[in-house]
């Protein structure tokens, strides 16, 4: 409970020296990362990609999208566990409009192999904004 660590690398040179440590996972991050925060950022840049080829598929590139993701890390029975993601991304696509942007977002977040991943076990959802011009 008051031990830290760090995240040294990845396989891909991308990241390290990531700090971690309970108090960062559950009170205050002291500019510290958790899993949780790389879920999220997982979860977020994983769906932005599928809704942007599938919005490019349907005719429709994108010209901005603006993903962001809330991973909920809390205390149930039996332990602690990651509940949900909330997705909330915002977006300037040509020729569409908010109903097919909605559509084109709930369709990225089933279809987009992290939220897969979370299938049965993460409850994720996303709110989706068109933006004007």
């Amino acid at each position: 409970m008051s031990g830290s660590g760090t995240i040294v690398s990845t396989g891909s040179g991308a990241f390290g020296d990531l700090g971690v440590t309970w108090k960062a996972r559950t009170e205050d991050s002291g500019g510290l990362t958790s899993p949780e925060e790389l879920l999220a950022a997982a979860e977020a840049s994983c769906f932005s990609m599928a809704l942007s080829h599938g919005l490019a598929q349907g005719g429709h590139a994108p010209e901005r999208l603006e993903t962001s993701a809330v991973c909920s890390f809390e205390h149930v029975e039996g332990g602690f566990a990651v509940t949900k993601i909330e997705l909330s991304v915002r977006g300037r696509v040509p020729g569409l409009d908010e109903n097919g942007f909605r559509e084109a977002a709930e369709g990225a977040k089933d279809g987009c192999p992290v939220s897969k991943a979370f299938a049965e076990n993460v409850a994720v959802s996303v709110s989706a904004t068109l933006l004007e011009g």
